[in-house]
């Protein structure tokens, strides 16, 4: 509706030009937006404002001009309004609304599906935490985000890969081992003094632990190196299974787990260097080996190898990023935490290097999670070992209201997430909030089919029976999800579903606190039925999308 409005207004200025009563035929893109106030109409847009430089006048002279022009072939609008400097509003006839509830029985679970992707190849890679301990609420959200964005791209027409990169290398890893290794020489009567740059949770105790259920005292025998290399090998497997385990339990799957090691391993971080050494964009100085980001917008060059001769984090992340474009990606997105905002610009700077365009690569920051119980805050650190894991979240409030809050709000915004509030079943939580809408509409239709109604189908003469300003208004937001959904591929933005959603269970809300959906009027009946289990449709299609389930009963 926005377009065919868009292309209204379009034409109305190229008419207006054409005539002589424009001075430029030079128009911007047309932006249709919907006014804050409903006596303000349906739809609004500001061209008038935007074009009065090239034209020369003022802003409200050139929407009267256009609207004057206006061909509304299509029997779309109702009428229109010139509103403050300039705005040009539109009030659309009722019975425009009236085709998206046909479209949704047409399309069932591919209702607000595009085709914007058109098969481009494109990885999603998220959480990523080093298997070094559990997964926190952090990278909770993390999980949350990244597996909607990839489901939203592949609804809107992307094939989509889902990995995961283990950082089963370098010096976090060593730590692990020494770790492991410290706690296991106590289960033999040792006497450590455990270093404060060592993991201190529990969990390494236990890792420990199974280390002497499997091999006895054996690794006492070991030589220094080999016994922490074994120790942290096997603490990094431990560990990377209790993470499939939980993300499964979160309800992601990876279609690919990544090693860090296999970049070594096979040569291609010693290759991609050896490349960029003979094109001259990394160089050595004192010892040490700098690629020049500074050239590609980085404030600095920064170090691949170091003067011991050892490869920075940097170093694989250049060979991870050039192996996913040698993959055939056309489009990478990087989900981080935002303490990773820093590292952006030598990545990007390092992707101009190989010879991809900067719009090919993405990064998503995530920002923290304030945990809360009942509104104090939960202690949480990862060094103490004193957090509070994913899976224990999941354990309390269940996946469905982790996800769903996890996305209740934009990802570059802090989240309070109320441990407490996710558990209550009440309209404080926006999940159940949501849930209930469907579980609610199900009971509707079960009691509707003991009325002896049992298809339920769109028909036109359903329509005809819509007329109240409630129907109208769900009409309307039901009309607006498909953008909704392709606003959120386009911007990667999964929260716009998420409050859409919230806004789709508050119209049924308002409705059914107001209507009966059913009477003793068949006919009524019907229509009300085709109308709400249109929503129910919806609802679900949009909960799919998060991750989160739509149940049939509450």
């Amino acid at each position: 509706m926005k377009q065919k409005l868009a292309d209204i207004i379009f034409f109305a200025a190229r008419k207006a030009f054409e005539k002589g009563k424009l001075a430029s035929g030079e128009f911007p893109g047309v932006v249709i937006g919907e006014p804050k106030t409903a006596s303000h109409g349906d739809f609004s847009t500001n061209f008038a404002m935007v074009m009065a430089s090239a034209q020369k006048m003022p802003p409200r002279k050139i929407a009267e001009i256009i609207t004057v022009e206006i061909e509304d072939q299509s029997g779309l609008i109702e009428k229109t309004e010139i509103a403050g400097p300039g705005f040009i509003n539109f009030f659309v006839k009722q019975n425009s609304w009236h085709p998206v509830l046909k479209q949704i029985y047409e399309d069932h679970e591919r209702f607000g599906s595009c085709d914007i992707g058109k098969g481009k190849k494109i990885q999603v890679e998220f959480v990523s935490a080093n298997p070094t301990g559990p997964l926190h609420v952090g990278h909770g959200r993390g999980a949350a985000v990244g597996d909607s964005v990839a489901n939203i791209l592949a609804y809107c027409g992307y094939d989509v890969q889902r990995e995961y990169y283990i950082n089963d290398s370098g010096r976090q890893i060593s730590t692990l081992g020494r770790s492991v290794y410290l706690r296991y020489l106590e289960l033999f009567g040792e006497n450590i003094e455990f270093p404060g740059d060592c993991y201190q949770g529990d969990y390494i105790r236990d890792i420990a632990l199974r280390i002497k259920e499997d091999k006895g005292g054996s690794i006492l025998d070991d030589p220094g190196e080999k016994a922490l290399m074994f120790c942290a090998r096997f603490a990094a497997a431990e560990i990377l299974a209790g993470i499939k385990d939980d993300l499964e339990l979160f309800g992601v799957k990876f279609d690919n787990w990544y090693s860090e090691q296999s970049l070594f391993d096979s040569g291609k971080v010693e290759s991609v260097i050896k490349d960029f050494k003979n094109r001259h964009i990394i160089y050595e100085n004192d010892g040490a080996h700098w690629f020049r980001t500074s050239e590609y917008g980085d404030e600095k060059d920064r170090v691949v190898i170091r003067n011991n001769g050892l490869t920075t984090y940097f170093a694989s992340d250049i060979a991870y990023h050039v192996d996913k474009f040698d993959r055939g990606f056309e489009r990478i997105i990087d989900v981080w935490g935002a303490d990773h905002h820093g590292y952006i610009p030598r990545l990007f700077a390092a992707i101009e290097a190989f010879g991809r365009r900067k719009d090919q690569f993405h990064v998503i920051l995530i920002q923290l999670v304030n945990l809360l119980r009942g509104g104090e805050p939960v202690a949480m650190s990862t060094r103490s070992g004193e957090f509070v894991t994913l899976e224990d979240v999941i354990n309390e409030v269940g996946t469905d209201a982790a996800r769903f809050i996890f996305l209740t709000r934009h990802y570059e915004s802090h989240l309070d997430f109320d441990l407490e509030l996710a558990k209550k079943k009440s309209n404080d939580n926006p999940v159940f909030y949501v849930q209930y809408v469907h579980a609610r509409i199900s009971s509707i239709i079960r009691k509707g089919e003991e009325q002896g109604i049992k298809d339920i189908k769109w028909e036109e003469r359903h329509i005809a029976v819509l007329k109240e300003a409630e129907e109208i208004q769900i009409l309307k937001t039901l009309s607006a999800y498909p953008e909704t959904v392709r606003s959120a591929a386009e911007l990667l933005e999964p929260h716009r579903i998420t409050y859409y959603l919230i806004n789709l269970a508050a119209t049924f809300h308002s409705y059914y606190s107001k209507h009966r959906v059913l009477s003793d009027d068949h006919g009524i009946t019907e229509s009300r039925l085709c109308l709400v289990l249109g929503i129910k449709k919806v609802i679900k299609n949009g909960l799919k999308l998060l991750g989160v389930s739509a149940p049939e009963k509450m």
